[in-house]
């Protein structure tokens, strides 16, 4: 059974991706554009980007949920040295923990009491109810990387697409109106998926999403107009 913050994981790591990935070759699109009207130009630049983004994103996805998982452990075993030597300030951290949630008097006591009996529950109820933390593998680091990875490379295509098959101003055309409807959809559906308006959200990333490529646009227009 899947559990609910591995797919919440899953989509995060997907969305970053794609739209990192779409909004990095689309300001280069522009930018090649304003600056050149040699298609073949701008798709060299856009696939090297592509590539080149999509494997620095997941080294980059890599390396942050490997720094993680070694945080992770560092506090467990840090916590595990405190449940076996330092059991009175074990009690007391749990007492707070629980007293914050509303527990008071006896109630407390036997919860309190119940856990520390078993110094496994007492460890993984630190880590996760006082430190927020939780545990990752290498497997989980791993898919993370590869999720990141393809997902911007995916994204970095979208706004590639109509210069394969249409002509290069048609092509800039779609590939401002491709790239917004994404990014729209994108915004979508993680509110759909979290809290949040659809619409606004969804406009939301739209905005954002064009409005960094279209600096893109004025790099490319400087450099042209200086050329």
């Amino acid at each position: 059974m899947t559990d609910a913050r591995d797919d919440g994981s899953w989509l995060r790591d997907l969305i970053l991706g794609g739209q990192d990935g779409l909004v990095n070759v689309l300001g280069i699109v522009l930018g090649v554009s304003a600056a050149s009207t040699n298609v073949k130009v701008l798709l060299a630049a856009g696939l090297a980007a592509t590539f080149a983004e999509g494997v620095s994103m997941g080294a980059v996805a890599w390396t942050s949920s490997r720094a993680q998982a070694d945080h992770y452990e560092k506090e467990r075993d840090r916590r595990r040295e405190q449940i076996r030597t330092n059991p009175e300030q074990t009690r007391r951290d749990l007492q707070r923990i629980y007293g914050e949630k509303g527990f008071q008097g006896e109630l407390l006591g036997r919860i309190v009491a119940t856990i520390s009996a078993d110094q496994k529950i007492t460890l993984r109820t630190l880590m996760n109810e006082d430190l927020g933390l939780e545990p990752a593998d290498d497997r989980t680091v791993t898919r993370s990387a590869i999720i990141v990875g393809l997902s911007t490379i995916a994204g970095s295509l979208i706004p590639l697409i109509p210069f394969f098959v249409m002509p290069r101003i048609a092509s800039i055309w779609v590939s401002i109106g491709l790239s917004a409807v994404v990014l729209f959809f994108v915004g979508a559906y993680e509110a759909k998926t979290s809290v949040g308006d659809w619409r606004k959200k969804g406009l939301q990333m739209t905005a954002i999403g064009l409005g960094a490529a279209f600096v893109g646009y004025l790099v490319g227009k400087l450099f042209g107009a200086s050329g």
